[in-house]
């Protein structure tokens, strides 16, 4: 499948516009996504630039390092940020569903832990005491953002 530019103005627009795409490409019904980190005291950045934030085809570490720079300096208590997931199941007859899944915790002063990609690293969970990066896959699976649209997105399959 070919990639598809995500150039929406919010998550919704580049999930829709990826299964559109795709759906007008197979016939079928599909199952797209967006994500993005929102920091709370940058206004909601990194946001649908997220896989971006440090410019095109930056890396992982160059798009979180950029983040934790633009934080120098702030308090623990304004660091607080959210995933978000939302998720589009489209119709090949142009009916489409969402399910949309939040992840909360805080920006860490530093990049902590091996697992996962994006900004795992610096995403802290003060409950847990660790950083995305630090939790075991399935521990992931249960707790983030894609986990909670995915669950969303289950319960209503249930149903129809």
């Amino acid at each position: 499948m070919p990639d598809v530019e995500e150039d929406g103005a919010t998550y919704l627009e580049n999930a829709l516009k990826k299964a559109k795409t795709y759906s007008a490409l197979t016939g079928e019904a599909v199952l797209a996504d967006d994500s993005g980190l929102e920091v709370d005291c940058l206004n909601g950045e990194p946001g649908i630039y997220s896989s971006r934030y440090a410019g095109a085809g930056a890396t992982d570490e160059e798009n979180y390092r950029k983040l934790l720079s633009r934080l120098e300096g702030v308090s623990p208590e304004r660091r607080g940020a959210v995933f978000r997931c939302v998720l589009v199941l489209y119709h090949p007859h142009g009916r489409f569903e969402i399910f949309e899944g939040t992840w909360r915790g805080m920006i860490h002063t530093e990049a902590v832990g091996d697992r996962g990609f994006g900004y795992d690293p610096v995403f802290y969970l003060p409950d847990l005491g660790l950083t995305a990066a630090q939790l075991a896959p399935e521990k992931k699976n249960v707790l983030s953002h894609r986990a909670k649209a995915l669950d969303l997105f289950k319960k209503w399959l249930q149903g129809h």
